[in-house]
């Protein structure tokens, strides 16, 4: 790779990560006008790695931190949030249902994570068929939506959307509309050179997708440049 197209990468890649931090505070937004927060407020962040999204968030709420629940496959990073902001760390199965009672929260937080609910991540390279890997996503998404569903009181789900012109896992354009079949070795190829290394382990759901997961939900549509960019399934306590 010469400097020349090394420079125009990381440009691009520049370019890319400011439009994906106005995007969360653009959903931040979103989530506070449709929430009426309070110190009281128990929340369960599924899916939040290491907090700093909820943190920012919620920096500016009544929220306690000891009332935010970080729940993530990653042991690591829980910990993090717990160390770093005063969150409580839950360490969750890949699949399964979470150590919680019904309606053990207020609100359910989840943010761009229902997308990777799909196959096991050692057959994500391998599963090329397009139809198989739709039925199982969906399928697996449908169970971590019922999950959603149980825990919460209320709930703010948010997924990219398919048909937005740049892919949000990749920062590639137009991959979303390709057959998965050429999805994933264009993804071996691009993890070699292109600035944003993905995983094909991602389901982009439809509106049909969200509404059938969600059947009591709002279908919000987080919108840029008049463009879908994402979907954001909520329904208030």
């Amino acid at each position: 790779m010469n400097q020349k197209t090394s420079f125009i990468i990381e440009g691009a890649g520049n370019l890319l990560a400011r439009f994906r931090t106005s995007s969360r505070q653009r959903r931040a937004k979103m989530f506070l006008d449709h929430f009426d927060l309070t110190s009281e407020t128990k929340i369960l962040d599924l899916g939040g790695w290491n907090g700093v999204h909820i943190h920012a968030v919620l920096e500016n709420s009544p929220v306690q931190p000891a009332n935010v629940y970080i729940a993530d496959i990653d042991g690591q990073a829980v910990q993090q949030a717990s160390e770093r902001f005063g969150f409580v760390p839950v360490v969750i199965p890949e699949a399964g249902p979470l150590p919680f009672p019904d309606k053990f929260f207020d609100i359910v937080f989840c943010s761009s994570v229902i997308e990777h609910v799909t196959v096991p991540k050692d057959s994500v390279w391998t599963l090329v068929s397009g139809r198989i890997f739709r039925e199982e996503a969906q399928r697996h998404q449908g169970e971590f939506a019922r999950e959603i569903i149980r825990l919460g009181n209320g709930y703010f789900v948010q997924a990219p959307y398919r048909w937005f012109p740049i892919e949000t896992h990749s920062w590639l354009p137009f991959v979303s509309y390709l057959p998965r079949r050429l999805q994933v070795p264009l993804f071996r190829f691009t993890n070699r050179y292109w600035v944003k290394q993905t995983s094909p382990d991602f389901y982009l759901p439809t509106v049909k997708d969200m509404q059938r997961y969600f059947p009591e939900a709002n279908i919000l549509e987080e919108r840029v440049l008049g463009l879908t960019k994402s979907l954001i399934a909520y329904q208030r306590s």
